[in-house]
């Protein structure tokens, strides 16, 4: 199986999008954390190329969108690869509402798990599909921003990114 990329640019920097040619199946930054690494026949496309799978041009659509205070949510097809624990925290993510935070404990009770907080934050560090499956609205118990794998500094420009087209629309 070939995987198929495209880099779009964004506002927290440009972003490299993987695809299995059915689903989306990675979003990566430059300098993260903790970057699966490329296969070697993966194929990189343009993002403007008229022959762009689909996943990949639907996730660059809606990424843009989304920064363009467009989009709240996506529902381009995902397939992460990772362990069960894994999966299960990640769509556990994807029903965090936009514009809203949990902590790690929270997410760990909503899976069932409570007394698995740390390996709820070590599943959602290693989140292959960060912003679409949105692991920047988990913070510490204390309010506080704790780790993303992305850097800090875009944690924050995603939650105030919320934030402000969230106020927005309430106030419309």
């Amino acid at each position: 199986m070939t995987t198929a990329a495209t880099t779009v640019p964004s506002p927290i920097g440009p972003l490299t999008l993987l695809s299995d040619g059915q689903h989306l199946t990675g979003v990566r930054m430059e300098q993260q954390r903790h970057p699966a690494p490329l296969p070697p026949d993966t194929v990189h496309h343009d993002p403007d190329d008229r022959s762009l799978p689909a996943p990949l041009a639907a996730a660059a659509a809606q990424l843009a969108e989304y920064f363009a205070g467009e989009r709240t949510s996506f529902d381009v097809p995902l397939a992460p690869h990772g362990t069960p624990f894994q999966l299960r925290v990640w769509r556990a993510l994807r029903e965090i509402p936009y514009g809203t935070t949990w902590s790690y404990g929270e997410l760990a009770r909503r899976i069932g798990k409570p007394s698995a907080v740390r390996a709820v934050g070590l599943a959602n560090g290693r989140n292959p599909i960060p912003i679409i499956v949105p692991c920047h609205r988990v913070i510490g118990a204390d309010g506080s921003l704790t780790g993303y794998g992305g850097g800090l500094d875009r944690k924050r420009y995603l939650l105030g990114l919320e934030a402000a087209e969230l106020r927005l629309r309430l106030e419309v």
